[in-house]
């Protein structure tokens, strides 16, 4: 049995599928969504013109259930991962990989140190999913799941029609890459537009390109490698980004694939007043320049945004791209 351990956007997308393809999968939720599920069912929607729908077999929100778990995948937002992972201590057996599929590199250094002595996996998804309706999610940009190496390849437990995913030993370099990538999504939940359309603005690819850049030399400075999610160097994605639009459309569309009305999960979380990963993404990138003595105006500006906006309760503020200046 694989037990989704945070049935959120990625966990129900991601269980959605496996479940379609025969593996046994059970849900671990909060209460609204698993009624939600119940209700309307599961459909699974993509960029590609996917759309798949399953009724789950099993659903709850009792962490007991963690107690028939053969693989656990760890979906819940990195605030919670304390909480779910003394989930998984309590009940789960010993033998149980469990696989974390959350954003940053806090939440598996978390499980690491809450379970110890166990197959603990570190994940990348490259790809958002948002709710599109009750029951309903939707795959918005492309890429496919890289995990951590272990005592056993998982990659093909984890593969099936519409989801691929692939074993790396360099996964920690592959998850500071996405790490890079995922600064975006502040500066978009903050300028209130869609991904699509705020990549089709210079302005706006230049913030983000200087962000990168100020990641990027806080990195170098730590010794961090890097490993790009997309077919360009990471180094490069800023050169890139500032490149003048009909050139840099060209060249995107060849590492990336987005849904016309994507949006950045950060996003999301600001228009249901929902506390965002900002401390594990700007926060991450802060925390290392601070201590390799490495300035980070941008993303200290961006995340002291970030959290008027979540202070605020109003959703995403609509900002210019040089409200996020310093």
């Amino acid at each position: 049995m694989i037990v989704i351990a945070g049935a959120g956007s990625i966990g129900c997308f991601v269980g959605g599928l496996l479940e379609a393809a025969g593996r046994p999968v059970t849900f671990l939720g909060r209460p609204r969504l698993i009624a939600d599920i119940r209700a309307h069912g599961l459909r699974l929607t993509d960029f590609s013109g996917l759309d798949v729908s399953v009724q789950p077999a099993h659903l709850t929100d009792d962490p007991a259930c963690l107690a028939g778990a053969d693989l656990i995948l760890v979906c819940v937002k990195t605030g919670a991962t304390c909480e779910i992972a003394r989930s998984i201590s309590a009940h789960a057996p010993v033998s149980t990989p469990v696989i974390s599929l959350q954003n940053g590199l806090d939440a598996i250094d978390m499980l690491r140190t809450e379970l110890p002595d166990r197959d603990i996996r570190a994940g990348m998804v490259p790809f958002n999913v948002v709710p599109a309706a009750p029951g309903n999610f939707h795959r918005a940009t492309s890429g496919d799941i890289v995990i951590g190496t272990g005592p056993v390849d998982l990659s093909g437990t984890l593969t099936v029609p519409g989801l691929t995913t692939t074993q790396s030993a360099q996964i920690t370099a592959i998850q500071w890459g996405k790490l890079l990538l995922n600064l975006n999504n502040a500066i978009n939940a903050l300028s209130g537009l869609t991904l699509q359309a705020q990549f089709s603005d210079r302005a706006w690819r230049l913030v983000m390109a200087d962000q990168m850049a100020e990641a990027l030399r806080v990195l170098r400075s730590a010794g961090l490698p890097v490993r790009s999610t997309t077919p360009v160097p990471a180094r490069l994605i800023p050169h890139i980004l500032r490149l003048p639009t009909p050139l840099f459309r060209r060249i995107a569309a060849q590492m990336l694939t987005i849904d016309p009305s994507a949006r950045a999960s950060m996003s999301h979380d600001l228009s249901v007043r929902r506390k965002t990963e900002i401390d594990a993404l700007q926060g991450k990138i802060i925390s290392l320049g601070a201590r390799h003595d490495v300035p980070t105006p941008i993303n200290t500006r961006i995340a002291a945004l970030i959290r008027q906006a979540e202070a605020s309760g109003q959703g995403s503020p609509h900002l210019a791209p040089a409200d996020l200046r310093p």
